[in-house]
């Protein structure tokens, strides 16, 4: 255990506003059982969410029934929602998921640092990942991991944030409406990043413009002297009254952005080019594409809104490397496959499909069903032949895409109903030396059957 506890117990009976009992003081927060770490405070989640997030549904599990695996894990202390013989101290609440709540907003209450909350439609966890990293050589960085972007995910990072933290950093999500505005009050962030809105989740909104205010929501957070960072193309609609609001944008698109950035592409490298007002600044990346460019200009905006020296920032670009899944380069003997399999909706796909474009050499998509796209996802998926006609070869996967042979012709080397169905082997057998595979699809097509790496198998099975 640190020297430094990340609580001590009659702090977290405060928190949850019940009398103080005799505990320990505990190393971290965990609401998993199996992942739980000795001396941490296992939460007993009760699986279901109540009337605040009734539309994400119930989990099937109860954090209760794990009690005596949490203990023999190791645990410090529980927090339970019923007086239950667990042979360690515990904090009793009326509803452990409150509790947990309880537990976040005193941690963002006790920390004096500053604070960034995220969300969008696409790419907010690279946004996420970039930005700590280079908060992380600035001071002391706590931010959210993984996926914990939801009405249990965001107050449990609140929760493991150590009182001394110079910077937070969170991802706030949404699957349907009124989800953002509870989660961003919660974080309460000094600057809020609107990433992008795009038509993601969609068939859960009534419209685009639907979708538009509930990432906008972010801005209910901030208190009179926060900063809410958006695209330009986003400011007319603006925030909360009173905000005061950043816009980031691309030369030649956005050209009345606050942060106004351009690229080129030198070599192996993108030379990036940022400007805010008289000022300018360049840094040099790794990663390609205009979509991730972009992210890395919201990045910047971001730094200048926490008041960071950019001068200083831009030196840690050129170290940023892509999360996985997110289009990150997998080089396998002389095939590069391209892994953007974590999510997909049209934008994101168009952009995966253009930059797959500017590669030489052979180039090939595996395109996976874009899901909760509501009655225009068809409409969608068909819409996306048209940026395929520069490539070699294209494989599509799930409904949505079915139907695509007249438009390619030779280009289309099939279309399978689950991604198990493609052979690996006659793929592999296609591909030519210095080819690039693109994989994109939603998350339950490629990302859950673990497709990359079976793929990435295959091809080194051949080649070797």
């Amino acid at each position: 255990m640190n020297e430094t506890p990340l609580w001590c117990w009659p702090e977290l009976c405060e928190a949850c506003e019940v009398r103080r009992v005799p505990g320990p003081d505990v190393c971290g927060v965990s609401i998993d059982s199996r992942s739980m770490v000795p001396g941490e405070l296992f939460i007993a989640l009760s699986g279901d969410p109540g009337p605040r997030f009734h539309s994400s549904g119930s989990s099937g599990r109860n954090g209760h029934d794990f009690l005596p695996q949490a203990v023999a894990g190791g645990a410090a202390g529980v927090m339970i929602s019923r007086a239950i013989d667990v042979n360690c101290p515990a904090i009793i609440v009326p509803d452990t998921l409150d509790g947990l709540w309880a537990i976040g907003a005193y941690a963002r209450r006790r920390m004096s640092g500053r604070v960034a909350a995220i969300t969008g439609s696409s790419g907010k966890t690279t946004a996420r990942i970039w930005l700590g990293e280079i908060l992380s050589r600035l001071g002391q960085s706590h931010a959210s991991l993984g996926s914990l972007n939801n009405h249990w995910g965001v107050p449990l990072s609140l929760a493991r944030m150590p009182r001394e933290a110079d910077f937070g950093l969170f991802e706030i999500g949404t699957n349907n409406a009124g989800e953002i505005a509870p989660l961003a009050k919660l974080v309460s962030p000094d600057v809020a990043l609107v990433l992008n809105v795009l038509p993601a989740h969609l068939g859960r909104f009534e419209s685009l413009a639907a979708l538009t205010m509930e990432k906008l929501s972010i801005s209910e957070g901030l208190d009179s002297g926060g900063t809410l960072v958006l695209p330009a193309s986003l400011a007319v609609h603006g925030g909360q009254p009173g905000t005061r609001m950043l816009t980031f944008g691309m030369a030649g698109v956005d050209a009345d952005a606050d942060v106004l950035g351009s690229w080129q592409q030198i070599g192996d490298l993108s030379e990036v080019n940022v400007k805010v007002g008289d000022r300018s600044w360049t840094y040099h990346m790794t990663v390609t594409g205009e979509h991730q460019i972009g992210t890395s200009v919201a990045v910047i905006a971001m730094l200048y809104a926490l008041n960071m020296d950019l001068s200083e920032c831009t030196r840690y670009f050129s170290a940023l490397k892509l999360p996985e899944g997110r289009g990150n380069p997998i080089k396998v003997g002389n095939v590069t496959i391209i892994d953007d399999s974590y999510n997909a909706n049209p934008v994101s796909v168009r952009y995966a499909l253009r930059a797959l474009s500017a590669y030489e050499g052979q180039r090939v998509a595996i395109l996976g069903e874009m899901l909760e796209l509501g009655e225009a996802g068809p409409a969608m998926h068909q819409s996306l032949a048209a940026d395929c006609h520069d490539l070699d070869g294209v494989i599509t996967v799930g409904e949505g895409y079915k139907g695509w042979q007249h438009q390619l012709g030779e280009r289309y080397w099939g279309h399978f109903n689950q991604c198990a169905d493609i052979d690996l082997s006659t793929l592999s057998a296609r591909l030519v030396p210095d080819a690039h595979l693109l994989v994109k699809g939603a998350n339950k097509v490629f990302w859950v059957h673990e497709f990359v790496a079976k793929l990435r198998h295959a091809i080194d099975t051949r080649q070797g």
